[in-house]
């Protein structure tokens, strides 16, 4: 089965050049690689210093490259679909200007992109697709989709199906929510795809990256691997006040990432810019050194959820790294719970020994967030 490696991080941490070296660690291994940037302002053929198109080309032996136009693709395979959505519609007595609006799915550019990745990974013609995603609101939000766009097609197409009993939109929108739900599937199957997250040694970018992981945590994404791009080479012997400086520089990125609670790979700054095969497998070399590029260093995955008894009770554990400074909520909602970290919420299905019991309380640690739960009876 074809494995699938997403590479993310904040704007201009250096994602696409470090996925572009993993790509070329991987291939001079003996692994048939595809890389493949979704991100919208593709910098990946500058990093390889190759033209790239749409459909995979060379790069080297074993390499090859790609970049995912999604407007391209919006024009050749979404304005079909939506025209038979849009015309079963009206046909089945819908208002027009409702059929024009109940037939436009949001964030359709981005969905495609990642069906773009899927359709590739699926041909069978590569051991690993290494994506270059877009900066880590971006991804966020494309590896979000599939949950969000299967709840858009229930609430929206789920009642109008039953008021229109049209047999032929029935079929395009479960076609789509099929090919929805593969993709949840795919993204979510820890086996399959991982996600390695690309940061600088910034206090700024590391706040981010922390926000990230409870972010991809709460959707089930697995994380097989922290990189630090960037870091100030070791002091060593430099002498003068350059030394002095980049002595100084260092420091402060140490204690910036002495934060992290996770293993880290790192990848020392360079005075030239990385271009180029040599160049990317130089860095391959530096990240990876013995190791598969395919084995993360480290994972900050977990089960997503653990119980614990207690007198009384329970202690449901969440695996979701947080932010000091990150806005939680909990709430019931029905038998699930519901947790809300920055803005991004999920339904946590909850065991069915802890449905009747009551929330009392919560904190977190450096594992993840701690749910106190109390047992009907026991808090009177």
């Amino acid at each position: 089965m074809t494995r699938l490696l997403l590479f993310t991080g904040k704007g201009g941490v250096g994602k696409t050049t470090l996925a572009a070296a993993t790509a070329a660690g991987l291939a001079a291994r003996g692994y048939k690689t595809l890389v493949v940037s979704t991100d919208p302002a593709h910098s990946l053929a500058d990093a390889f210093g190759k033209r790239l198109g749409r459909e995979p080309s060379d790069v080297d032996t074993r390499l090859h490259g790609a970049q995912v136009d999604s407007r391209g693709l919006v024009d050749d395979i979404w304005q079909d679909l939506r025209g038979r959505l849009k015309g079963a519609l009206a046909g089945a007595g819908v208002d027009a200007l409702d059929a024009e609006e109940l037939s436009v799915l949001p964030g359709v550019d981005e969905l495609l992109a990642l069906t773009e990745v899927q359709r590739l990974a699926e041909a069978g013609r590569w051991d690993v697709v290494v994506v270059d995603c877009g900066p880590t609101a971006e991804t966020l939000r494309l590896l979000a989709l599939p949950e969000a766009v299967a709840g858009y097609l229930d609430k929206v197409f789920g009642w109008q199906l039953t008021l229109t009993g049209s047999r032929g939109l029935a079929r395009s929108v479960r076609d789509l929510a099929a090919h929805v739900s593969a993709l949840r599937d795919l993204l979510t199957d820890p086996a399959v795809t991982t996600v390695r997250l690309v940061l600088t040694p910034e206090r700024v970018v590391v706040a981010e990256a922390r926000r990230t992981l409870s972010s991809l945590a709460l959707r089930g994404i697995r994380v097989d691997g922290l990189i630090v791009n960037r870091l100030m080479p070791a002091p060593g012997v430099w002498r003068g006040a350059a030394a002095n400086w980049m002595r100084t520089r260092r420091r402060q990125q140490d204690e910036v990432l002495s934060e992290l609670t996770w293993e880290l790979a790192r990848v020392e700054h360079r005075a030239a810019e990385p271009v180029g095969l040599p160049a990317l497998r130089e860095i391959a070399t530096e990240l990876y050194g013995e190791r598969d590029p395919l084995e993360g260093k480290g994972s900050t995955s977990a089960p997503l959820l653990h119980v614990t008894e207690v007198d009384g009770g329970y202690r449901l554990r969440l695996a979701l790294p947080l932010d000091r400074g990150a806005e939680l909520d909990l709430a019931r909602v029905d038998d699930d719970l519901a947790v809300t970290v920055d803005g991004f919420r999920r339904l946590v299905a909850l065991p069915e020994s802890l449905r009747p019991c009551r929330i009392t309380g919560a904190e977190s640690d450096a594992d993840g967030l701690v749910v106190s739960l109390t047992k009907p009876g026991e808090d009177r």
